[in-house]
């Protein structure tokens, strides 16, 4: 089935790093984004004023474009305007960048009307920082494979593109009003509210169902999550909101994080945060996804008193206390050295979300840090997982009166008895 997949995919040359970890990323973004990676070409340095890459590399990548003709070539670094039409002049292919890229990906996994909204208003504010060079191209009759390019005059172009980012704007700043309302009732109500955040595919989704006893899709390619869902667990018969978030990736520009605010924006307002992190990646690779993961969370302003860490995928491992080192590596035992009423295990916890095997400590930990829950039942269903969004994928859909009366099931239940 994957091969049939794969068979029907665009083909694509990809440019990268030399190195293992780059190369396994940029492959796994190509394939999310719905090409075949049929050849790669790799250089240390990937930022060269004209064409991002050497003259000396870019007859090779020539070669391999002229003999395998791919529909595309993708390029692991961001390009400026004249590098991608230097590129696409010389290459005669269409040439995407990792922006472009990424973009992409979140347009192919787009599943709600607010992960739409907020898709297209990254793209277009991708498509702003290119405008004056595409427009001045496209008046010369010059068009490369520019992503969107258009025969518009300058101003005309702007003006759309204005437009058509405030009205994007409107209808997410709805979206915030709503979520706030949302927030504000939980919190008038002691709901205790509990984020999952990550790096794409280190597991987040896969360990939102396991606590959740649900199933929504994981594991299959970068970015399944998109969109907010939120749940109600049960700990010890304490209630928590438990909410999923979109991945975190390296090299993610300020106006994608600023796109999906309204989503991203829920761990700010969580009471905790468990960053989850794939404890089976080599040492360096981590240090790096969990630096691109704190920088993230540091820009959404989310204090590090209020994040622990989960240590994923450790059934891949061959000895479990290898989630001790790196976590040292990463400096989280350092930080607890003040502190002699936290053991090594304070803060952060090796886990499986595949297997199920520590849960119950990763539930200890949730008590510990994020404190009592809400007593009283939610929507409770038998499988224990109480769904505070029946029917569909994100709280945005709520209206008003359905946050309102969500939030008063207790207080009906009292009334009635």
């Amino acid at each position: 089935m994957k091969n049939e997949r794969m068979n029907n995919m665009n083909k694509t040359l990809l440019i990268t790093y030399p190195y293992k970890d780059s190369i396994d990323e940029a492959v796994a973004l190509a394939e999310a984004a719905g090409y075949k990676v049929v050849s790669i070409v790799t250089q240390r340095y990937l930022t060269k004023s004209k064409y991002g890459i050497g003259s000396g590399k870019l007859m090779e990548v020539k070669s391999i474009v002229d003999s395998l003709k791919p529909d595309a070539v993708i390029f692991d670094e961001v390009l400026k305007p004249t590098q991608e039409y230097n590129l696409a002049s010389t290459l005669k292919v269409e040439i995407i960048d990792r922006e472009r890229l990424i973009l992409n990906i979140f347009e192919r996994r787009a599943s709600t009307a607010e992960s739409r909204i907020q898709v297209k208003l990254a793209q277009l504010r991708y498509e702003m920082a290119r405008a004056r060079e595409k427009v001045r191209l496209a008046k010369k009759g010059e068009q490369p494979g520019f992503y969107g390019l258009g025969r518009y005059e300058v101003d005309d172009y702007y003006r759309d593109v204005k437009r058509r980012i405030s009205t994007l704007k409107s209808k997410l700043e709805s979206v915030a009003k709503r979520r706030a309302l949302y927030r504000r009732q939980r919190s008038r109500e002691g709901l205790v509210t509990i984020s999952l955040a990550g790096y794409t595919s280190a597991g987040k989704t896969t360990l939102f169902n396991a606590l959740t006893r649900e199933q929504h899709e994981a594991g299959r390619g970068m970015f399944t999550t998109l969109s907010t869902y939120t749940r109600a667990i049960s700990i010890d018969g304490s209630k928590y909101l438990l909410s999923d978030t979109v991945g975190f990736i390296s090299k993610l520009p300020a106006y994608m994080i600023e796109a999906f605010r309204s989503t991203l924006e829920e761990l700010t307002f969580s009471d905790l945060v468990i960053l989850v992190i794939d404890a089976s990646e080599s040492i360096e690779n981590m240090k790096k996804k969990y630096e691109s993961s704190m920088s993230i969370l540091n820009e959404l302003q989310v204090p590090e008193s209020k994040i622990i860490y989960a240590f994923n995928k450790i059934d891949l491992l061959s000895n479990e206390d290898e989630v001790y080192a790196k976590a040292r590596y990463l400096g989280l035992d350092s930080s607890l050295r003040d502190d002699t009423s936290m053991d090594r295990m304070a803060r952060y916890v090796a886990i499986s979300a595949k297997t199920g095997r520590n849960i119950e400590m990763l539930l200890g930990m949730i008590r510990r840090f994020a404190g009592e829950g809400y007593s009283k039942a939610v929507g409770v269903r038998e499988d224990g997982a109480e769904r505070i969004n029946e029917g569909t994928d994100t709280v945005t859909e709520y209206d008003e009166d359905e946050v309102m009366n969500i939030l008063r099931l207790d207080q009906d239940e009292d009334s009635s008895a």
